[in-house]
């Protein structure tokens, strides 16, 4: 090549070369692809005659058949007994003689050749290139023609390299003919039926294709082949049903103050009410958690989606919480609606709007003076429907279109439930209800704008409090706190409605730098609010005179709500999803802390009820399971997607999305190690039981290995694992430290010899028996039951199974939370169904001691901590209900 070439021609050359080199590759492929199913054709040909001969009662052995191998059903034979449908999968019929009808071609003769099996994943797919062990002892296999009598055994030194070709291609042609023989099985399965059985049409399960060797299911048309256990004789001994373990929701870390308004209220009994997810907390700040009297949480979890807004009715008991839209599993849809609920006793009192709203139930009011009988509620339609409810009845008295930009909230006058105040993008809109005798529909409501005048315009208005004197004060996104008064009307100021008075700003102040999110007025007169930018909470007497301030701490992000305590006591919610208490004169510490974006990566302390979670906002977090608290956060500077504990406790791996993955001292929350494999994100990080190794799942498709010092702050590279088609998805160690078995992107399972130098383990049957120190693989014999009919296989995002072996949880795509039996080897296995998430379930996983679960949900960024009770459980049970007796009609498994 002369230098004449332009600095791009050398690359350009060897991408080239080498799109020729796999060009030849799938040539050849192609070659032996043909070649194998015209074999395929030719034997069944040959299998065609004997067939036709088989006398149809003849279903069982001959007498002279072999005894069946151990592991097997005695009912089985070994000609019987099938592998599974693989690519490179190859056949033989043993030498004894077997059923005329179930012959696979003339019956080999003594000294038969015996071919290598192929190395493929539990998947059905090529995963690695070599020969390796023999499959389970009677795998049924097709006899090599009779012109290939000469052709040696496997190991023997006499095979010559010029045959080595037609030995693959033969393996090629049993691969199709195995395919083609099974056919008729798998065409009844149809659709998405995640399991196959050779049974009659519409049966799912895959029996063990009558030998009781593997199962087998299907994720989008991929055969997935297991094998079962030696010491399982039938699947009908395992256990089935749904598990004797049940959860009570004990604890809910987070708050939604990140992007909603109306979001923080404080109940007659003293409890603070909240809401995160489909969940609404019940809060008791002092004393300790779950005490008699004092602390703890209770929930109210009758939503099916997310809660948007609340409102407390004027007797300190009653709740109103609003719903968004949203799809259940099978994609029908859920459509928003308002629940009336008694705070005390948690039930459900009334349903209001079924079927009213669209998109969203966006701000609540009860009334005031007539003791809270009527509820305005505004919607998140295009038209931002404005409407109003009998309470008692659940009826609709008036409807109005508002107006097509955001309202943010909505309030009834305290001294005239006739009056009704919106606010919002632009605008604050005065409304006069006429009720119409109460009769359902026959209101009417006219609508005043309020009138800027001489003032500025803000582009959001997004909060506003009646004051005692009639006036009402508004916060906008400028920082200033306007008073609005009526005044008469003039051809300068046209009103709405035909009516001779509107509302305009009577006095302006500047209260902060950004926008005001927050206004209370206190039981003393006074007038606290909240600002985003500055976050100062401040304090104004009469004519907006600042009387006292305070400003939260940066790190917990602006004011979005403020609610007032017993004496001078505050609560206040935050952009940042925290939940404070305090004062202004002594300051806020925070009393419910969360995370603000996508969760992903968590994990359970080895011997302490602790765990760490991570994601999307960058945080790193360690709670406090026993007291209900953050014990501390770090910013990560790059999103968290997994983590995992040292066996010791003292560090915490934690792999990132850039294929960076950091060591960290849970005392001193120091950095000990960061090291970069890949330039991908990492999906899982998993310490051995000795934990003398860290195995890291990438994207990449590679496992890499390090070994790690006993106290697990330094790491050396030990190998990589090398041989998925897909990224891996997750991870386990055997008991002994020595084995890994993983999945990936594409459904596969391989097994790997860490030990020995992280080699594929080409024979997958010799691993049916080992023992595994954590099952959190979603693909595997012990949990295939999992997978709901018709799985798509992205459906189950997370699974564990408890430290003692009796139950699997199960983190799901439809914001469920599932407990099983363990083994769960039934297909469509039953389970317990646990809802309360507001988005798909990204992991769980069970302290230490088994006594409770965690669960993530992915973009409602809430942790949940779940109480196991029952057999397998040690924790008693709650004091205070923790869900509603009262939910929507549903399975009887659903909780």
């Amino acid at each position: 090549m002369d230098g004449a070439g332009g600095p791009g021609e050398g690359p350009a050359q060897e991408a080239l070369q080498s799109l020729s080199r796999r060009l030849q590759v799938q040539e050849k492929e192609m070659e032996l692809v043909k070649a194998a199913l015209a074999e395929a054709l030719r034997l069944l040909r040959l299998q065609a005659p004997s067939t036709s001969l088989q006398d149809p009662g003849t279903l069982g052995p001959p007498r002279d058949s072999p005894a069946a191998p151990p592991g097997l059903p005695p009912t089985c034979s070994p000609s019987l007994v099938s592998r599974g449908t693989q690519t490179e999968a190859e056949m033989e019929v043993e030498s004894s003689p077997g059923p005329p009808g179930l012959s696979n071609g003339p019956p080999a003769p003594p000294g038969g050749s015996e071919e290598p099996s192929g190395t493929q994943s539990e998947g059905g797919g090529s995963s690695s290139s070599g020969t390796g062990s023999p499959g389970p002892p009677g795998i049924l296999r097709l006899a090599q023609p009779p012109q290939r009598t000469d052709t040696p055994r496997r190991n023997s030194s006499s095979s010559s390299p010029s045959e080595r070709p037609r030995q693959k291609l033969s393996r090629k042609a049993a691969s199709s003919a195995n395919l083609l023989l099974r056919s008729g099985s798998t065409e009844s399965r149809g659709g998405k039926d995640p399991l196959s059985s050779p049974g009659g049409p519409g049966s799912r399960r895959s029996n063990y294709n009558l030998e009781g060797i593997s199962v087998k299911m299907f994720l989008r048309g991929r055969p997935i082949t297991m094998y079962i256990p030696s010491g399982i004789r039938s699947l009908e001994e395992l256990p089935s049903g749904p598990p004797p373990e049940t959860l009570s929701l004990d604890w809910v870390y987070g708050y939604r103050g990140r992007d909603s308004r109306s979001n923080l209220f404080v109940l007659r009994s003293g409890e603070v009410v909240y809401f995160i997810a489909c969940v609404v907390v019940l809060y008791r700040p002092g004393g300790g958690p779950g005490g008699p009297g004092g602390g703890g949480q209770r929930h109210y979890r009758g939503h099916t989606d997310c809660v948007r807004c609340l409102a407390v009715h004027p007797d300190g008991v009653r709740v109103a919480s609003g719903q968004t839209a949203g799809v259940d599993k099978d994609g029908k849809p859920l459509q928003p609606v308002v629940h009336v609920w008694d705070s005390e006793t948690l039930l459900k009192l009334q349903e209001i709007g079924l079927g009213a709203f669209e998109r969203g139930v966006g701000a609540l009011a009860f009334s005031v003076v007539d003791q809270g009988a009527f509820l305005c509620v505004v919607d998140d339609s295009n038209e931002h429907m404005l409407s109003v409810w009998d309470c008692s009845r659940g009826t609709k008295l008036a409807e109005i279109k508002s107006t097509n930009d955001s309202v943010l909230a909505v309030g009834f006058n305290p001294r005239d439930s006739s009056s009704i105040v919106t606010s919002g993008k632009s605008h604050v809109h005065f409304w006069n209800w006429n009720g119409g005798t109460g009769v359902p529909g026959n209101g009417t409501l006219t609508r005043k704008q309020g009138v800027f005048g001489k003032y500025k315009k803000p582009k959001f208005i997004p909060c506003f409090v009646f004051l005692p004197d009639g006036d009402i004060l508004t916060g906008d996104s400028e920082g200033n706190i306007l008073t609005w008064g009526r005044s008469l009307s003039d051809s300068r100021t046209p009103g709405r409605g035909g009516a001779k008075e509107t509302y305009g700003i009577v006095a302006q102040a500047h209260a902060h730098e950004g926008s005001i999110f927050a206004l209370c007025l206190r039981r003393d007169g006074t007038v606290l609010s909240g600002g985003g930018r500055d976050r100062r909470l401040v304090q104004w007497g009469p004519g907006l005179v600042a009387l006292q301030e305070a400003e939260i701490p940066e790190h917990f992000g602006a004011v979005r709500a403020i609610a007032e305590g017993p004496g001078s006591e505050l609560l206040v919610g935050t952009t940042k999803n925290a939940l404070l208490r305090g004062d202004l004169a002594q300051g806020f510490s925070p009393v419910i802390q969360g995370h603000t974006d996508e969760l992903w990566g968590l994990c359970t302390h080895p011997f302490q009820n602790r765990f760490l979670t991570c994601g999307h906002d960058r945080q790193l977090c360690l709670w406090d399971g026993e007291g209900h608290a953050l014990a501390w956060s770090i910013d990560l500077k790059e999103t968290g997607l997994c983590a995992d504990f040292h066996p010791s406790g003292a560090v915490v791996a934690v792999g990132l999305n850039t294929g960076r993955w950091l060591v960290l001292d849970t005392e001193t929350r120091e950095i000990v190690s960061d090291i970069t494999d890949g330039n991908e994100q990492l999906s899982v990080v998993r310490y051995s039981p000795d934990g003398l190794y860290l195995a890291i799942g990438s994207h990449d498709n590679m496992i890499y290995i390090y070994s790690v010092s006993s106290d697990g702050a330094k790491s050396s590279r030990f190998g990589r694992c090398v041989g998925h088609s897909s990224f891996i998805t997750h991870l386990d160690w055997s008991k002994d430290g020595n084995f890994i078995m993983s999945n990936s992107g594409d459904y596969e399972i391989l097994y790997w010899d860490v030990a020995g130098g992280c080699k594929l383990l080409r024979n997958r049957y010799e691993s049916r028996d080992r023992e595994w120190a954590t099952y959190t693989c979603v693909l595997g014999f012990h949990v295939y039951g999992v997978w709901p009919d018709g799985s798509d296989g992205t459906d189950i995002n997370s699974l564990c199974r408890s430290h003692n072996e009796r139950v699997v949880a199960v983190a799901d795509d439809f914001c469920k939370v599932h407990l099983f039996q363990y083994p769960c080897a039934h297909a469509k296995a039953p389970s317990l169904v646990y809802g309360g998430h507001g988005s798909h379930v990204t992991s769980v996983r069970f302290t230490h001691d088994d006594s409770h679960l965690i669960s993530l949900g992915g973009k409602d960024a809430s942790i949940f901590q779940w109480r196991v009770l029952g057999a397998g459980g040690t924790g008693p049970v709650p004091t205070t209900p923790s869900r509603t007796p009262s939910l929507s009609p549903a399975s009887s498994l659903d909780v």
